[in-house]
């Protein structure tokens, strides 16, 4: 108590207007670049910053386009990674030309009259990118005059105006700047995908990437067309209105799978206008077959899109991916949940209607989802029951503190689980792993073939069951609870089939998890190679090791990944070298571990595409054709002394 009554101690650190500081806008967005793109990343994830920045760019030249002020956007990111954007729009006011990409809450986007349904209203898009790059450029074309200017990390260098021949529009050139994004690289299947999305959502909008033409005639048609990776069982069903477009179809897999937009942004999260396709949806064709049908066999199966405008759409970040307004316009008017149902309720039913042929197919599959489910209601139960009681003493989850299911957390997009084989292995990566962030699943032995079986076997199989329970992903992925779920393995025969018999259970009765990007392989290393430092003449290794060194140990240590590392390692340590196999990640201490699954975590997203066909590849590979598979490696097997010797 006397403790308590004592008085507070005074802080010893000067608090005076030293302290207080006022940032210029381009100095706000490099000391807080977060706030403007969301993640910094390296170009691996579709998500990281140097993506936004491109999409920044483009967005307003989809604007332009929208006011059908050019048809035709260039783009081009060379093997520097350096970026041109150049559109046929109307080019930027001149006059207003250095506000437009310097000053933050400047633009032409709040006068509704001029870009009523565009992308980028808060005046902050393009700012971001010239403050977060180490050189910009911007031209503006019009009537004859090109006003040019260049920055260096946001601080303008250059500004003259010069008569011209080209064409009106504008012109965009920034390299992001390596000191923020570290280590960065733009993978081509990235940007590609996005720019195809673009042109599904502008349909008649060419897009010359890299000299490569990317154009669509049919949009959310193409989309579906592009991206299913199996047949539908009847044609897709593409419905537009003033201000919304659909499409979909039932395919031959389980789950739901959705892709939605608003103003053209690719909100890959969802929100307001793909939870009332999905309410609505379900709900019109209920009432239509007058059967007391559960929304989840309706369904079940179900790819669609869906692409919406809205005046003034707010979103739930400055990064996009999940609508949060109510209404089609701002301050009230009608709610997009009553826009969509409409539109649905008067186009589906009437689809419906008119194409029996179609009708009749959509009921059979819905009637087999009942089916099923019917056949599982007792299986279901118990292993619903099983699953509550293991999540009490779960011993194979070691769970996180964040999860991707906390919307309002801002590291919820960090949130992972690694699904481990065996004690040891998990055990190293429990140990190693952030607490906050990090789960980790361990298997018990080698999970089951699960290719040709029902979804029944997801609540026998125990493994199966709880994995199901932790991700917690039985009803879809709007509960998902970690954003990366990592298959880590070890990099050895057995460690491969543990790999592809999870991803065959995925790709079975999850494919929505790996085609939204959720599924990832860890990368581990294969050997350590490491010497003393005062035997190694490479002054910059040695140097590099000491900056990295806490314990300020006498060895340089190399992880590599690869055979061609290991020997790039052993050239850089010179001689004699202390070499390590590592055999499983059992082996990998808890305290090496921790470089591995840290910030510079290597990471392999698992993808998946039509052309993939993956349905004859999980029928060669993990079917019934045992003795196929046998002659095959048989005919293949490559014996040692067989080998060529090298040069």
């Amino acid at each position: 108590m006397d403790e308590i009554l004592q008085p507070q101690q005074t802080s010893t650190v000067e608090y005076t207007d030293d302290n207080i500081r006022h940032l210029s806008d381009m100095e706000h967005v490099r000391t807080r670049p977060g706030m403007y793109i969301g993640r910094l990343g390296d170009g691996q994830l579709p998500e990281d910053g140097i993506y936004v920045l491109l999409k920044e760019v483009i967005d307003n030249s989809i604007d332009e386009f929208k006011m059908h002020a050019g048809d035709r956007i260039e783009i081009t990111v060379d093997e520097q990674l350096r970026v041109s954007v150049r559109d046929y729009g109307r080019g930027i006011p001149q006059g207003k030309m250095i506000e437009a990409v310097s000053v933050l809450n400047t633009g032409g986007k709040y006068d509704s009259k001029a870009f009523k349904k565009s992308v980028g209203l808060n005046g902050v898009g393009v700012k971001a990118v010239n403050a977060l790059s180490s050189h910009f450029e911007v031209r503006s074309y019009r009537d004859g005059n090109v006003r040019k200017a260049t920055f260096e990390k946001g601080i303008i260098t250059s500004d003259v105006t010069e008569p011209t021949d080209d064409e009106n529009g504008t012109y965009i050139y920034f390299e992001p700047d390596n000191t923020l994004f570290l280590n960065y690289k733009f993978h081509d299947d990235i940007i590609e995908t996005m720019l195809r999305n673009y042109t599904y959502l502008n349909t008649g909008l060419a897009i010359m990437y890299n000299g490569r033409r990317i154009l669509s005639r049919n949009g959310l048609k193409d989309l579906l067309n592009d991206t299913m990776t199996g047949d539908g069982l009847y044609p897709i069903i593409h419905l537009k209105g003033e201000d919304i477009e659909i499409a979909f179809t039932h395919a031959n897999q389980y789950g739901e799978e959705y892709h939605s937009f608003v103003n053209g942004q690719h909100t890959t999260q969802g929100g307001t206008h793909q939870s009332a396709f999905k309410e609505h949806i379900a709900k019109t064709i209920k009432e239509f077959f007058n059967k007391n049908f559960e929304y989840t066999d309706i369904r079940n199966g179900l790819v669609a899109a869906i692409a919406i405008n809205v005046e003034e759409p707010m979103f739930e970040s400055q990064t996009k991916i999940k609508l949060g307004s109510l209404t089609m316009t701002p301050g009230g008017g009608v709610s997009i949940n009553k826009y969509v149902g409409d539109f649905i309720k008067t186009e589906v039913d009437n689809y419906l209607h008119k194409n029996q042929d179609v009708s009749d197919v959509m009921l059979q599959k819905i009637q087999e989802s009942e089916k099923e489910r019917k056949a599982m209601a007792g299986v279901t139960k118990l292993a619903r029951e099983r699953a509550k009681k293991a999540n009490l003493h779960n011993r194979k989850l070691r769970d996180c503190r964040i999860h991707f299911s906390d919307v309002k957390n801002e590291r919820k997009e960090e949130s992972s689980i690694f699904i481990t084989e065996g004690d040891s292995a998990s055990g190293s990566i429990t140990k190693s792993r952030d607490v906050n962030t990090q789960a980790v699943f361990s298997l018990r032995g080698k999970p089951l073939n699960s290719f040709g079986l029902t979804k029944k076997v997801v609540y026998e199989n125990e493994e199966f069951n709880l994995l199901q329970a932790a991700l917690d992903i039985e009803d879809g992925l709007d509960t998902l609870r970690y954003n990366k779920v990592i298959v880590a393995t070890d990099a050895d025969v057995d460690g491969m089939h543990i790999r592809l018999l999870i991803i065959t259970f995925f790709l079975q009765f999850f494919p929505e998890l790996i085609k939204k990007g959720h599924v990832y392989v860890l990368q581990t290393p294969l050997f350590r190679v490491r010497n003393k430092k005062t035997k190694i003449k490479n002054k910059q290794v040695v140097a590099e090791a000491q900056a990295k060194d806490k314990k300020k140990s006498d060895f340089v240590t190399i992880y590599c990944y690869s055979e061609e590392e290991r020997v790039n390692a052993i050239e850089q340590l010179g001689p004699d070298p202390e070499i390590t196999r590592f055999k499983g990640l059992g082996e990998i201490s808890p305290e090496e571990f921790v470089n591995f699954i840290g910030p510079d975590m290597r990471l392999e997203q698992v993808t998946l595409h039509k052309t993939d066909q993956v349905q004859k590849l999980l029928e060669y590979y993990m079917g019934k054709n045992t003795m196929e598979r046998q002659n095959f490696i048989i005919d293949n097997l490559v014996i040692e002394e067989d080998r060529p010797e090298e040069e």
